[in-house]
């Protein structure tokens, strides 16, 4: 199974959709709220160099916004 992690906000539409898409899929994800934690968002900024949610990264592939061919296409690759 794949290691993914989600950045998001929790007013975020983008990031319900992604985190129900995810789900959808039976797949398991730790969600980080970059609002509520400081280390999480620096670490986001971190790999994504910008500000936006959702940042989303499967293994070591980092996909900014909710793009479903993108996450499909990292999904492949695990």
């Amino acid at each position: 199974m794949a290691n993914i992690k989600i950045y998001s906000l929790p007013t975020c539409p983008h990031c319900h959709h992604a985190k129900e898409f995810l789900s959808s899929k039976n797949l398991e994800f730790t969600d980080f709220n970059v609002a509520d934690d400081k280390a999480a968002r620096e670490e986001m900024i971190k790999l994504s160099n910008q500000r936006a949610v959702p940042v989303i990264v499967i293994e070591d592939q980092v996909i900014i916004g909710f793009d479903q061919q993108k996450i499909d296409e990292a999904l492949s690759k695990q």
